[in-house]
């Protein structure tokens, strides 16, 4: 076996062992943050979606002689919004949709719109924007929580 010469540099396997395993637990902790990172943003882009969807429900109601009904795609009163209305997914820019946007429920004087999450974001939670300004988000699965800004 011949030995290395005293002035040879370079990095032992246990060096490159440890540099590897800090690595690995610096990636565990990042990947879990950055993951719930990605899925707030995605939620946040819904919320905004719901706004922009509120606000065009206001002008519907103000330009069919006060009523939300039959803002629904084909006249009906719930389902996706009519497409002269506002779009039925979100983020509305990008080619990843996220969520389904939909008129849950509508009368003459109220209205429900619901964000459904899809795709990557599925288990998320309905978020739900209620005309009388309640917005809510139904992060267990069952039961409802005011959202956040």
């Amino acid at each position: 076996m011949k030995r290395a010469p005293s002035g040879a540099r370079g990095f032992t396997l246990i060096e490159l062992m440890i540099v590897v395993a800090i690595i690995g637990i610096l990636a565990a902790i990042a990947f879990p943050s950055y993951q719930n990172y990605v899925t707030k943003t995605r939620r946040a882009d819904a919320q905004a979606a719901l706004t922009g969807f509120a606000t065009a429900m206001e002008r519907y109601y103000t330009d069919n002689r006060n009523t939300y009904l039959g803002a629904a795609d084909g006249g009906a009163d719930k389902g996706a919004p009519a497409s002269t209305l506002f779009p039925s997914e979100a983020p509305l820019d990008g080619a990843t949709k996220y969520y389904n946007l939909t008129i849950d429920d509508a009368t003459r004087n109220s209205y429900r719109l619901q964000a459904t999450p899809k795709g990557a974001q599925a288990g998320d939670g309905n978020l739900q924007l209620l005309s009388n300004g309640t917005r809510r988000w139904q992060k267990d699965g069952s039961t409802w929580v005011e959202w956040d800004d």
